[in-house]
């Protein structure tokens, strides 16, 4: 495609910079007023302690919506949650053409199929090698290893360059499934010319080459072989079909029966069965058949290896799940990372699970898991492939991205450019350079609800979290005299107050006393009495208590 001489090629990330997860970038052509997008992944993060009520976290795609007409299709690199986990909420506000690999769309499918209401997302299957003309854009499909089937960076052709992006990637000769990842295309690619490497940082901090995943094979084979006589669990990533076919071909291998237990999983089994991923792997049994296996002639694999509180896992470890049990000696494997700011909740379940006498292994133990991304000698070697003029550091905190432009810099890249989610930086032609800032917000999606923090409540559930709720109803006459005692409900305040005495009556004496003290004007204001009242009775509270409880006075007029 000729290029005009007004023309730009930007690249703006609305999520996936300074954190891990909710990954979301934008590549713009053309002039500075009229340019055509291209949006790479669309990715959710997941609610935490400090959400309540949150499930999962997106990018606002604001900018996106104003852009819409200009925006020539969304690329999927691969289906990790935090790659196209936003595509069944959001995609119906854009409604463009989907790009993705067979695995993602037949997982997509899945996912939409188990949600009551969610709209169908077209998919336009990719091939591995498959270049796909999109506006001034031509996206090239390059096999990489991750912890997920079909992953893929990026090769993506302008008139003023070569972007590499490479979304989650690993070296690994000896992947469980797929192939490794295509090294000779990278280097064909350098020889080309590549004008910006947009990278994964997440194991920036770490030397090294991450571990094979074959490796990890040989050891969840040994604890399988292991297990004389005892019942052996597995949690790990639902979507890491290669973990989950090493575990049932060392079951089998064993003379184990390997039992599903959590729908996300079996729908991942499912779909990686119809597309010939499981191949000499047999038929998984359903949770119903646990119960008639002998305990040494059966494998377990649990959904919740990040501490989800309603996950299968959870549920056996706190001895409420309906058909799966655990006893003394039997072994608990937990084949998976703990997501920063889950800990908590997974060491919650570890302790669980030991007071009850079971053996839980982590990677802290022995070699049960494997990360999907590169340690720093990958890195090495990706950038000694590509040859890149620019570096951008992506798909990490703050530590990571920094751990990876300094390496970069050592590396001799030309131009390494740190940047921010809403950062717009020009990649060509010179000067490499931030042209502008857009508003990188959050939208939050709270049961079947998508908005800000205020639209679905969550500022004031915080509060409420912390300092609790009071609520006072009193009925007035037309002068504003009290029609008998007030009505008290009080939810998260103590009790009694540091003397003993109940925190109710507290309440209730500072109504009485405000209701005599209050002038008559006021009294007769309905609206002026309430607010009266609400200051004196969380003065009165704060003066017991040390906090100021959330307050609600109605005053009803007779």
């Amino acid at each position: 495609m000729p290029r005009a001489p007004q023309d730009e090629l930007v690249f703006l990330p609305l999520g996936g910079v300074g954190e891990i997860g909710m990954n979301l970038g934008l590549y713009g052509y053309g002039p500075r007023h009229d340019r055509t997008w291209l949006a790479v992944d669309f990715g959710v993060s997941f609610g935490h302690a400090d959400l309540p009520g949150v499930d999962l976290v997106f990018p606002d795609i604001a900018y996106l919506e104003e852009e819409r007409s200009n925006l020539t299709g969304i690329v999927i690199t691969h289906a990790h949650e935090d790659h196209f986990g936003a595509l069944i909420d959001l995609w119906p506000r854009l409604k463009v053409p989907v790009y993705a690999t067979a695995f993602t769309a037949h997982l997509l499918a899945a996912k939409i199929a188990s949600e009551p209401g969610a709209l169908p997302v077209p998919i336009n299957i990719v091939k591995p090698g498959q270049r796909i003309p999109l506006g001034p854009f031509e996206v090239e499909y390059i096999n990489v290893a991750h912890s997920i089937p079909e992953s893929h960076s990026l090769a993506i052709r302008t008139p003023l360059g070569v972007v590499v992006h490479t979304g989650d990637w690993k070296l690994d000769d000896q992947p469980a499934i797929g192939l490794p990842t295509d090294a000779a295309r990278f280097a064909e690619l350098g020889e080309e010319g590549v004008l910006a490497l947009v990278c994964d940082s997440t194991n920036a901090l770490r030397d090294g080459r991450s571990p094979s995943e074959t490796e990890v094979e040989r050891e969840l084979a040994e604890i399988i072989r292991s297990a004389h006589g005892r019942r052996v669990a597995f949690t790990t990533f639902a979507s890491n079909v290669g973990r989950l076919r090493s575990i049932a071909l060392a079951a089998q291998e064993n003379g184990r029966d390997v039992v599903v237990v959590g729908r996300a999983m079996r729908r991942v089994l499912d779909v990686a069965r119809e597309l010939d991923m499981l191949k000499g792997v047999p038929p998984f049994l359903n949770e119903d058949a646990f119960g008639y296996l002998p305990r040494d002639k059966v494998v377990a694999l649990l959904t919740g290896s990040q501490g989800e509180p309603r996950a299968a896992l959870a549920r056996v470890a706190f001895d409420d799940h309906p058909r799966i049990e655990l006893a003394e000696g039997d072994i608990v494997v937990f084949s998976a990372r703990a997501i920063p700011g889950n800990e908590y909740e997974i060491n919650r379940i570890i302790n669980a699970l030991t007071v009850r006498g079971m053996r839980v292994i982590t990677d802290r133990d022995r070699l049960v898991h494997v990360s999907g991304h590169p340690r720093r000698d990958e890195l090495r070697e990706m950038y000694g492939w590509v040859k890149p003029r620019i570096s951008i550091p992506v798909h990490g905190q703050a530590m990571h991205l920094a751990a990876h432009a300094d390496l970069a810099r050592d590396l001799g890249v030309e131009k390494v450019v740190m940047i921010e989610d809403g950062i717009m930086t020009r990649l060509a032609p010179d000067p490499v350079a931030q042209v502008d800032e857009i508003e990188a917000g959050r939208l939050y999606k709270d049961g079947r609800l998508i908005g800000s923090l205020d639209d679905v409540g969550v500022v004031e559930r915080r509060r409420l979290s912390f300092v609790g709720h009071v609520t006072v109803a009193i009925v007035v006459d037309a002068g504003g005299n009290p029609i008998g005692d007030p009505d008290l409900d009080m939810i998260g305040v103590p009790r009694l107050d540091s003397d003993g005495r109940p925190m109710e009556e507290t309440v209730m004496n500072a109504a009485l006393d405000t209701l005599d003290s209050v002038p008559r004007p006021v009294r007769r204001d309905p609206d002026a009495l309430a607010e009266a009242l609400r200051r004196a009775i969380r003065a009165a509270v704060a003066q017991a208590w040390g906090k100021k409880p959330l307050c609600k006075v109605f005053v009803s007029v007779v």
